[in-house]
């Protein structure tokens, strides 16, 4: 992804920055029904980070795989003695490579920039989420990249799948504000777990406790790692 920087690492960076103005525009500094009350953009940008790399962290994984698998040079990782384990450790330090990177420099861009004021609550908590929510976005990938066939079955997993669960995760707005039971629903949303746990880094609040979060986040995780290890095992759709 270095050979594309612009489209693997600035593009999501500029994406986020004309998110985070657009909604500063829109809303000013008016005062969200958040925990601690704090205003409305310094609410969302933690969440507009968090949503940076998950996306990236998925793309990442997704993308490898799919154009392997389209190019025919799925031998290229095939073929070394690699055990899946191994592999799928590469592919997911690739995702948390890219994800993190892109997080750091939307974080820097939004604080060089004085776009919302920035504050560290719980530095444990940014790091732990980060690279967790990084590692579970870079499973969920691979397993979509293993089980696409073409472009357009990544596409359909991104649209139907990854986009409703990120944006009815509290990214935009409180969880509050939901109706029951969306709200008890949404705590069952790993995406929530992840980008309330980050918010708590940045605010010291959240809306659930940060080590139910941590849990379930890090559970979700190896859930869908070792799923993802049983695929390369199997080599379903890659190896047959």
């Amino acid at each position: 992804f270095w050979k594309v920087g612009m489209q693997t690492l600035f593009a999501p960076v500029v994406s986020s920055l004309l998110m985070l103005f657009v909604f500063k525009l829109a809303f000013g500094q008016n005062v969200s029904q958040s925990p601690g009350g704090v205003a409305f953009t310094t609410f969302l940008a933690p969440g507009v980070v968090t949503m940076a790399i998950l996306n990236n962290a998925f793309a990442n994984t997704s993308s490898s795989l799919i154009i392997a698998k389209v190019q025919g040079n799925s031998v290229d990782f095939l073929m070394p003695p690699l055990s899946p384990l191994e592999l799928t450790i590469g592919f997911l330090s690739g995702a948390v490579t890219r994800g993190i990177l892109v997080g750091i420099v939307t974080y820097a861009a939004v604080w060089i920039m004085q776009i919302t004021p920035f504050q560290i609550a719980n530095l444990f908590a940014i790091l732990y989420f980060s690279v967790v929510a990084s590692l579970f976005m870079g499973a969920v990938g691979l397993m979509g990249g293993i089980w696409a066939d073409k472009f357009d079955h990544m596409a359909a997993v991104q649209n139907f799948v990854i986009m409703p669960l990120t944006m009815l995760s509290g990214t935009f707005y409180p969880i509050g504000r939901l109706p029951e039971p969306f709200v008890s629903i949404s705590h069952f949303n790993p995406f929530f777990q992840m980008i309330d746990g980050f918010r708590y880094g940045f605010f010291g609040q959240s809306d659930v406790s940060p080590w139910v979060s941590l849990g379930i986040v890090g559970l979700a995780w190896l859930a869908v790692s070792a799923l993802a290890v049983h695929l390369l095992r199997t080599g379903y759709k890659i190896r047959n």
